[in-house]
């Protein structure tokens, strides 16, 4: 019977005979905890999904800009009218510029979509697919902070929210995984909003 051979000795715990070690480089305490501050506003585009005349997501945007404003922040908000489907013209349109230099411009962005056959809307996505995914081997989104707002009308459903999560995630963006409850409203509020004639 033949004997099973001896298994070899454990590595140590901190070898790495398949990592070139010349790749590693100390941590660097001075650079990591004492970056110099940035002396300008921070930096926000907000892009919304929707071309209505009365769109809630330009509302809330527009509010939410308002916010932001209030906290020191300078904010641009990116009109998608007149914005092309993606591939049916060249990067050179002057919609298409003006959305990636703005996205360059930004330090953070809010993304705003309402949600249409469970899922954000097709400008939403449009201008998304705009964004370029490279310049010189880096993401143009990437290490951007990234919060996402969706409006329902009475919907209990989360999916817009959720398709931009992991859209902004896959761009290389801090998205902010905190989520806040809509708004909340008596059952008398919601009769008189329903019922509204409208003008």
């Amino acid at each position: 019977m033949r004997r099973a051979s001896a298994l070899p000795d454990r590595m140590p715990e901190d070898s790495l005979p398949n990592v070139d070690e010349d790749q590693f480089r100390p941590i660097d305490l001075e650079v990591l905890l004492d970056a110099p501050r940035s002396t300008h506003k921070a930096r926000v585009l907000m892009l919304y999904g929707s071309l209505r005349e009365r769109s809630y997501s330009r509302f809330a945007t527009e509010e939410a800009a308002r916010i932001l404003r209030r906290l020191g922040a300078e904010v641009r908000i990116y009109d998608p009218s007149g914005l092309p489907l993606p591939d049916s013209t060249s990067a050179d349109h002057p919609k298409v510029q003006e959305l990636r230099n703005l996205s360059i411009w930004s330090e953070a962005q809010v993304w705003c979509s309402p949600e249409r056959h469970g899922s954000m809307t097709g400008v939403m996505k449009m201008q998304i697919d705009w964004l370029p995914l490279s310049a010189g081997g880096v993401r143009t989104t990437q290490g951007r902070t990234l919060a996402v707002m969706q409006v329902s009308g009475g919907s209990q459903s989360f999916n817009a929210v959720n398709q931009l999560r992991i859209l902004g995630r896959w761009m290389r963006m801090v998205t902010i995984p905190n989520r806040y409850s809509e708004r909340v409203e008596s059952a008398e509020d919601v009769a008189k909003r329903i019922n509204q004639r409208s003008i």
